[in-house]
């Protein structure tokens, strides 16, 4: 999955901040009827450790990092002898598509591969496993690209080696997603990924790799279809896992089904309770999760419990915050971003523009944080006309991705998601200050980059904004056309079917117009949870068509 939007990139750290915390009184044992999703992954290591070993890697491919680790220390203790734990422990470290290992993180994990390699593991295909992690955490390498490159073809030759390996396989895929490039939108690592993935979930339906990275690799509007079985299935064999849960809206969201989105996400957020209240690190996936629920709220028009969500966000960040060992970059990471993000993201779907403009970023929150803020502003102070407002919006971003060029997360500073950012940005400061013409070209740019790549699952997509430009700049029809490409990409947005509507409508084209209106009313279930004006327009207005068709 690519972070095509800056915010979900700051997700991705906020997640990893959680993960590289200090430890919490966690890494439990497993409780009682605990599902993660089934892994026979052979080891020659004493026979008491095979079923927690295979529990590591099921906690590996879940993503729970932060019980992976511990769960393989204790192998490692129980089995001084096991050089597969170490890789264990290694592999714990490295969060492929979330984030990139701090130095601290590369030192510890090539002292683990070192471990590993010098108890010289019984079968070749554990020292294969050994020698590929060992790839990337060698040091000497120029960049982090190199390193997860050497990484992926050396699981490539390790998959090549035992095709019957069916983590194997799965380890490849994902080191094949982690192995694309920032800038690069051609899909072409996820088609790659997907080559090995398909098969293999097939014959195997119930492995959570298999399951998680095809959701990862079908994480964008062209192939989100492909990645709607896997998705179904994740959290009926991993119901234990918050992330396995929290996963299928990943797909749900990139094809409009909010419902089920919805019930994803309140799954997890009852599996992280329950892993927290079992002494397991379940803190991860809950704040994501309820981001993902406020949105889809939101598209669905359920607006008290989007706003009962919103409400909450603040005790439960300050609940989390208060447990043992949750300081530092913990509250750099996730605290400063969600207490950013939800406001944010609240105040731009219910179109409120004063709202949204006199936003501030959390105090001491990183760049990365912060420039949410500022994108937002840029959006609603378009809306409004404020051209110095816009162009102090677009100064205030520019500096923060100054900021970002300082630190280790430097790269994304010019990647994909930074370029639509500041595209988007410079084309509300564009139309705040009359310049329609360059604005729509900034926008549209935007939109042509995102649309290759697909906007993150809780975003307004570049080229839904385009078509909103066109609107309020009284082209309607040139509106429509920009709407009818934002919802094949983007289904079941609540602003785009309803100002999709006004376009048709504007447009003199009434029944396009009951179409889109009569399909926001389904979505939101006729509007019964909404008090929004938009969705009585569209009952008037498919009322008084339906009326003149009888």
């Amino acid at each position: 999955m690519k972070a095509t939007a800056f915010f979900l990139f700051a997700t991705s750290v906020a997640v990893a901040a959680v993960q590289s915390s200090p430890p919490m009184a966690m890494g439990s044992e497993p409780g009682a009827g605990e599902q993660l999703g089934p892994v026979s992954f052979a080891v020659s290591c004493s026979p008491q450790v095979e079923a927690p070993f295979n529990r590591g890697v099921a906690l590996l491919h879940d993503f729970w990092y932060a019980e992976a680790g511990p769960q393989f220390d204790r192998i490692a203790r129980a089995d001084p002898n096991c050089a597969m734990a170490h890789w264990g422990i290694a592999m714990s470290s490295f969060h492929q598509i979330w984030d990139r290992p701090a130095d601290r993180d590369l030192k510890t994990g090539w002292e683990e591969m070192q471990k590993a390699q010098s108890l010289h593991a019984k079968t070749e295909r554990e020292r294969a496993y050994i020698a590929a992690l060992a790839a990337f955490y060698k040091p000497g390498y120029p960049d982090y690209m190199a390193r997860v490159t050497a990484y992926s073809a050396a699981m490539a030759a390790l998959y090549k080696s035992y095709p019957d390996d069916v983590d194997a396989g799965a380890f490849y895929a994902l080191s094949l997603l982690a192995s694309d490039a920032p800038t690069d939108t051609s899909l072409t690592h996820e088609h790659q990924a997907m080559a090995v993935l398909t098969p293999l979930f097939a014959k195997y339906p119930d492995n959570p790799g298999l399951v998680h990275y095809i959701i990862h690799a079908c994480d964008n509007p062209s192939m989100a279809a492909d990645g709607l079985a896997a998705a179904e299935r994740y959290g009926v064999i991993a119901p234990s896992g918050p992330h396995a849960v929290h996963m299928a809206g990943h797909i749900f969201a990139r094809l409009g089904m909010w419902p089920q989105d919805i019930e994803s996400q309140v799954g997890s957020i009852n599996a992280s309770e329950a892993a927290v209240a079992h002494h397991e690190d379940g803190l991860m996936d809950e704040p994501h999760s309820y981001d993902f629920l406020m949105y889809a709220y939101l598209q669905s028009g359920q607006d008290a419990h989007a706003k009962e969500v919103l409400e909450k966000m603040p005790s439960v960040i300050d609940r989390i915050a208060a447990m043992p060992g949750m300081g530092g970059g913990y509250m750099e990471g996730m605290s400063a971003f969600y207490r950013i993000e939800f406001p944010v993201f609240y105040a731009l779907e219910m179109r409120d523009w004063q709202a949204t403009a006199a936003l501030q970023p959390v105090a001491g929150s990183p760049p990365q944080d912060a420039a949410l803020t500022w994108w937002a502003r840029a959006i609603a102070d378009g809306h409004l006309r404020h051209s110095d407002q816009a162009q102090a919006d677009l100064a205030k971003f520019d500096a923060l991705m100054a900021e970002v060029r300082k630190g280790r997360h430097a790269f994304f500073a010019d990647s994909t998601g930074a370029q639509i950012e500041r595209g988007e940005i410079a084309a509300w400061a564009g139309f705040a200050a009359g310049q329609s013409d360059a604005a729509l070209d900034s926008m549209r740019k935007a939109a042509d980059l995102q649309d290759k790549v697909g906007q993150g699952e809780v975003d307004i997509p570049a080229r839904e904004m385009l078509a909103d430009m066109l609107l309020e700049l009284h082209q309607p029809q040139q509106a429509l056309a920009e709407y009818r490409v934002a919802l094949r990409l983007s289904p079941n947005r609540f602003n785009g079917l309803y100002h999709a509507g006004m376009a048709a409508e504007e447009a003199g084209d009434k029944q396009a117009a009951a179409g889109y209106y009569a399909a926001l009313l389904k979505s939101t279930a006729d509007g019964a949870n909404s008090s929004r004006p938009e969705l009585a327009h569209a009952k008037t207005f498919v009322t008084s068509s339906q009326m003149a068709a009888n």
